[in-house]
């Protein structure tokens, strides 16, 4: 190869690493206006499921950082899911809790953000397809084998059933969706008796109930 096809060989090499940087910034990285509604038509009680990017924005690592983020008048309590008691703690950020009662916020983990005024929250932050998620089967680390996940942004399983697919339909036994209009979960399992017609779409930003026969380490799909 002579001087002039090297050198343009590495330009051209250049322009496709640097091509291949832009787009995996631009892929990874989003903004995701959210409705968080109080209560009302939209959410009979002000509760709304809430799923955060793999890496949040910066200062954004417990409770009361994301209460203090989305508007800490606005929010009335934020609630995480414990696995291991099938239930949800809170978090008031207010007397008679102490700091003792705020919690981290994990990667992979959703929310219960209840509201007292609507605001629409700006979720800042990226996806990171290297990070796995272990969704648990019941035992130790879940009591009934329920994991509350994020779907984030840039995940492909666009519907429950895909989902289910995706981490491995066999150990899947349902996926849950918060619908904050009947503050209830409605339940999809992809088995008779349900039909096509149960399955749902996944929304990004939103969490959903996992519940798994045999423990998945689950890397999602992404685009």
């Amino acid at each position: 190869m002579n001087r002039k096809m090297v050198v343009g060989a590495v330009l051209v090499a250049l322009a496709v690493v640097m091509t291949a940087g832009t787009l995996v910034a631009s892929n990874m990285g989003f903004k995701l206006n959210f409705a968080l509604d109080q209560t009302g038509a939209a959410s009979k009680t002000g509760n709304n499921s809430l799923a955060l990017p793999d890496n949040r924005q910066s200062g954004i690592n417990t409770a009361k950082n994301l209460m203090d983020d989305i508007g800490f008048a606005s929010v009335t309590q934020i609630q995480r899911f414990v696995a291991s008691a099938d239930a949800f703690a809170t978090y008031t950020g207010r007397a008679p809790q102490t700091p003792a009662n705020n919690f981290n916020l994990a990667t992979g983990e959703a929310y219960l953000v209840k509201m007292k005024t609507t605001v629409n929250y700006i979720v800042v932050g990226s996806d990171d397809p290297a990070v796995s998620y272990t969704l648990s089967q019941p035992g130790g680390v879940s009591k009934t084998g329920n994991n509350f996940y994020a779907y984030n942004y840039h995940q492909t399983a666009a519907t429950a059933k895909a989902l289910m697919d995706d981490v491995g339909f066999l150990s899947v036994t349902q996926v849950q969706r918060f619908v904050k209009s009947a503050d209830a979960f409605a339940t999809y399992t992809g088995r008779a008796p349900q039909t096509p017609a149960n399955n749902f779409n996944m929304t990004p930003g939103e969490g959903y109930l996992v519940k798994m026969k045999t423990t998945v380490v689950y890397s999602p799909s992404h685009y």
